[in-house]
C-alpha cells in the first residue's frame, strides 16, 4: 500500500521530549520553593537532549493551547554541569530578559530571537555572556532590545532573582553602551528591523569574522563599512534597504560574496531605479556571485535578461531574480517555485510568503498539487510562525480548505489530517477576524465529524461555542458553525455531551434561535440549532433539564406558532421534546392543558412523512406512562387523547423509512412489560417492529443486545396487551 502524505512516525526523541515537556514534575522535575520547578539532583542532559527541550517548549507554547508555561522553566538549564544548552530558538512576546539571564552561563553556539519585543537592553549585557561561544545570532525583529525599561542602565546582576518590570521598554532610553566587542567568533547575524536610532556602523564594528550579515529593513546612512569584511562575507541581504549607486558601491568590492539580496517587498515604494550600467558593474565585479536578487526594484529598459548575461562576460551558474516579486514567485506558475517561495520567505518575510501562499491556493483550487505533503507542511509551518498576521491567517486557512478537501483526502495520513485541525483551531482561538474564522469552519468540514475532531473535542467546541456568541454574527459563519456543532453532538458518548453542555452549548443554541423568531427567520441556523439540541439531549437528563430552565419550551411553542408549515423544524422540535419526555423528572413539567393540547394536536400532522406525529405520539407515550393519577387537568380529557393516539398508531405505515437515528432502545424497551398505559406499549411495539423490519441488519443485533426479546415475549404474556400488539411483538 503505497504511503500517505505525512505518514512516518514521530520519533521517540520527539515523543519523549513532548511528554516529559506536559509532565515535568513526574519525570525531570520536583516542584519547588513557590510551586517553582526544580530539576532532580540526579539529572544530566547533554545539549542534544536540552536544545530539544527548550525548542519544543517554545513551539508548544505557541501552538497548543492546552499546554500550560511554566514561570521557572529555564531555571532548569542555569547550571551547565547538569544541562548543556548549544542551539536556541525563542521567539515572540513570550521570552523576557530574566529567561535569557537563566541560561546566561551556557556555552551556547547558536541563539536565535525573533519578534521578542519584551527583551529590553538587559538581554544585550546577558548577550555579552555568549560572545566567546556564540558563532549565530539573530535579532530579528526585536525592536526593543536595544532600549532600557524605565531608563534604567544596562546592568546584569548575575546573582538576583528580583521580578522585572515586564513592561515593554521605552523608545526614549536608547541603549548605547553596547556594542559586538570579544564576539570573534560570530560568523552569522542577523539584525533585520534594527531600530532607525541604533548606528549599525559603530555596532558591527568590532565583528571580524562575518561570512553572513542580514541587514533586511535597516536604515543605512552609507555602506562603506562592509568592506571590512571583503575578504570574509559570502552573504549579503539588505532587502528592503534604501538603495542608491553609493550604497551599491560597497558590495562591489565583497570579491567572495556568493549570495547578494538587494529586493524590495514591492516597486510602489522604491524610488531607486536599476539600470545596465549598475548591474554590469555589480555583475562584473562580483566574480563569485551564483545568486543575485533584485526583485521588487523599478527596472529600466534596457535591463533585460541579454544585456545581464552580456554583462557576466563569460558563462558561469547564477540564479537571478530581477522582476517584480510576485513574478519572481509565481514564475509561470511553477509550483516548485512557489514551495519554495514559501519556504525561504515564511520566517523574515511574512509579506512575501503570503503572497506566494495564495499562489499555491490557485494551484490546489484551480489545477492539482502534486506535492502535498510539502505544500501541507509549509503552510502549517507559516500559520504557527504567524497566528497574528491577518494576511498569512487568510490566505494559509484558505489553502488549508482546498489541500485537505475530498480530491486530497485519501493521500493524507492520520497524523497529518491531525496537525493541520491543530493549525486550524489555532487560527481560530487566536484570530477573531471573519474571514479566518470562515475559513477555518470551512476547512473543519472537510473532516469526518465527529471521529477526526474527537482528540480535540472539547476545545474544537468551546471555540464554535465562542463564535456563536455575538447576537449579530456574519451569517455564513453562524450558519458553518451551527451545522458543526450539531455534527459534533451527533453519535457521541453521553459524558461528551454533558461536557459540551456544561460549556453552555444548550444555551447558545437557544439564543440563536430566539434571534431568528425575533428576526422571524425560519433558516437553515434556526432548524440546525434545534436539530443541535435534539441531539444533546439524547439520553442526557441534565441536558434536558437545562433546555427546560433556559425556557426552550416557551420557544417550542413561538416556533411552532410562528413557522406552521416548516415540517424539517417540527421534525427537530418534536425528536428533542422526545428526549425531554424520556426523563422521568422531568416529564410533569410537560403535563399542562397548553402543552397537551399541542401534542395532541400534533398527532395529526403530516409534516415529514410520519416523524412529526411519531415523535408527538412518543412524548405522550412517556407522559401515559406514568399514570393517570399524574393528570391534573380537566381537559384535555385522558382517555380522548389516548384514543388519538391510537388512531394515529393505526394510520402509519409500518413499512415507512424513517429519517431518524437509535443509538440504543432502552427508552422506548421500558414501555414494554406494563400494563398502566397500554396504547404506550403499542407505540413501542409498532417503533420495534418498523426498525428492525426496515433497517434489520442495523437494529436486530441492537434489540437482541438490549435485551429486548425477553421483554417482547412478556408482552404476549400480559393480558392487557391489545391484540395488535401482540401481533407486532410476535
Amino acid at each position: 500500500m503505497a504511503a500517505k502524505a505525512g505518514d512516518n512516525p514521530e520519533s521517540l526523541m520527539t515523543l519523549a521530549t513532548v511528554f516529559c515537556l506536559r509532565n515535568l514534575r513526574k519525570t525531570m522535575c520536583y516542584q519547588g520553593f513557590r510551586n517553582k520547578v526544580c530539576l532532580r539532583s540526579d539529572i544530566f542532559l547533554p545539549s542534544e537532549i536540552c536544545d530539544k527541550l527548550v525548542n519544543t517548549y517554545i513551539e508548544l507554547v505557541h501552538t497548543d493551547s492546552n499546554f500550560e508555561p511554566e514561570e521557572s522553566f529555564f531555571q532548569l538549564f542555569s547550571d551547565p554541569r547538569s544541562t548543556r544548552l548549544t542551539r536556541v530558538q525563542l521567539r515572540e512576546d513570550f521570552v523576557r530578559d530574566r529567561d535569557l539571564e537563566a541560561i546566561r552561563k551556557q556555552d551556547l553556539i547558536e541563539l536565535h530571537l525573533t519578534y521578542c519585543n519584551n527583551l529590553s537592553s538587559r538581554s544585550l549585557k546577558t548577550l555579552t555572556c555568549f560572545r566567546e561561544t556564540l558563532v549565530s545570532l539573530c535579532l530579528f525583529g526585536c525592536s526593543h532590545i536595544f532600549y532600557r525599561k524605565g531608563g534604567a542602565p544596562l546592568a546584569c546582576n548575575e546573582d538576583s532573582e528580583e521580578e522585572e518590570d515586564e513592561g515593554p521598554a521605552s523608545r526614549q532610553a536608547l541603549e548605547t553602551d553596547f556594542n559586538f566587542h570579544g564576539f570573534n567568533r560570530l560568523r552569522l547575524l542577523n539584525l533585520g528591523g534594527l531600530p532607525d536610532e541604533v548606528d549599525a556602523e559603530a555596532l558591527l564594528k568590532p565583528l571580524m569574522s562575518l561570512t553572513s550579515l542580514d541587514l533586511s529593513n535597516v536604515q543605512l546612512l552609507g555602506t562603506a563599512f562592509l568592506t571590512q569584511w571583503k575578504d570574509r562575507l559570502a552573504s549579503l541581504i539588505l532587502y528592503n534597504v534604501d538603495l542608491s549607486e553609493d550604497v551599491l558601491f560597497s558590495p562591489h568590492n565583497l570579491l567572495n560574496l556568493r549570495h547578494l539580496d538587494i529586493s524590495r517587498e514591492s516597486r510602489r515604494t522604491s524610488k531607486f531605479k536599476m539600470n545596465r550600467k549598475i548591474l554590469t558593474a555589480v555583475v562584473q565585479r562580483l566574480v563569485n556571485l551564483v545568486s543575485l536578487d533584485m526583485s521588487g526594484h523599478i527596472m529600466l529598459d534596457n535591463c533585460t535578461v541579454p544585456h545581464f548575461e552580456e554583462a557576466m562576460g563569460r558563462p558561469r551558474p547564477l540564479l537571478f531574480h530581477i522582476h517584480s516579486v510576485i513574478t519572481f514567485v509565481t514564475g509561470s506558475k511553477n509550483e516548485d517555485q512557489v514551495l519554495n517561495a514559501i519556504e525561504a520567505y515564511t520566517e523574515f518575510r511574512p509579506e512575501l510568503a503570503h503572497r506566494a501562499i495564495n499562489q499555491l491556493f490557485d494551484i490546489a483550487r484551480i489545477q492539482h498539487c502534486s506535492q502535498l505533503l510539502r505544500a501541507l507542511q509549509l503552510v502549517i509551518a507559516a500559520l504557527k510562525c504567524h497566528k497574528y498576521d491577518k494576511s498569512i491567517q487568510v490566505t494559509g486557512s484558505a489553502a488549508l480548505f482546498y489541500l485537505t478537501n475530498t480530491e486530497y483526502r485519501s493521500d493524507q495520513s492520520v497524523r497529518m489530517r491531525r496537525e493541520v485541525i491543530q493549525v486550524v483551531l489555532n487560527g481560530m482561538e487566536e484570530y477573531q477576524e471573519v474571514t479566518v474564522q470562515r475559513n477555518c469552519c470551512l476547512t473543519l468540514c472537510n473532516f469526518s465529524i465527529p471521529e477526526e475532531l474527537e482528540f480535540q473535542y472539547s476545545r474544537v467546541n468551546q471555540l464554535l461555542l465562542k463564535i456563536l456568541e455575538p447576537a449579530r454574527q456574519d451569517e455564513s459563519i453562524q450558519r458553518i458553525a451551527v451545522h458543526l456543532c450539531n455534527a459534533l453532538v451527533c453519535q457521541v458518548d453521553n459524558y461528551h455531551k454533558e461536557a459540551v453542555g456544561k460549556m453552555g452549548f444548550v444555551k447558545t443554541m437557544l439564543h440563536l434561535i430566539q434571534k431568528k423568531l425575533q428576526d422571524r427567520m425560519c433558516d437553515q441556523v434556526m432548524e440546525f440549532s434545534w436539530s443541535a439540541l435534539w441531539n444533546i439531549t439524547d439520553e442526557t437528563p441534565d441536558n434536558c433539564q437545562m433546555f427546560l430552565n433556559c425556557h426552550g419550551m416557551s420557544l417550542f411553542l413561538e416556533c411552532l406558532q410562528e413557522f406552521p408549515d416548516k415540517q424539517e423544524l417540527h421534525r427537530n422540535m418534536l425528536g428533542l421534546l422526545g428526549n425531554v419526555a424520556e426523563v422521568k423528572a422531568l416529564r410533569p413539567q410537560l403535563v399542562t392543558p397548553q402543552f397537551i393540547t399541542v401534542f395532541s394536536n400534533l398527532l395529526d400532522s403530516k409534516a415529514d412523512g410520519i416523524e412529526v406525529s411519531y415523535n408527538a405520539c412518543g412524548v405522550l407515550s412517556h407522559i401515559m406512562f406514568d399514570g393517570p393519577e399524574v393528570w391534573a387537568m380537566d381537559e384535555p380529557r385522558r382517555d380522548t387523547v389516548m384514543d388519538k393516539m391510537w388512531d394515529a398508531i393505526q394510520s402509519w405505515d409500518v413499512s415507512s423509512r424513517r429519517n431518524i437515528n437509535y443509538r440504543s432502545f432502552e427508552p422506548i424497551l421500558r414501555l414494554l412489560p406494563q400494563g398502566i398505559s397500554p396504547v404506550s406499549q403499542h407505540w413501542a411495539t409498532w417503533a420495534l417492529y418498523n426498525l428492525v423490519s426496515v433497517y434489520s441488519s442495523k437494529y436486530c443485533p441492537l434489540l437482541i443486545k438490549e435485551g429486548g426479546i425477553t421483554l417482547l415475549e412478556k408482552v404476549l404474556e400480559l393480558d392487557s396487551s391489545h391484540p395488535e400488539t401482540k401481533d407486532m411483538a410476535r
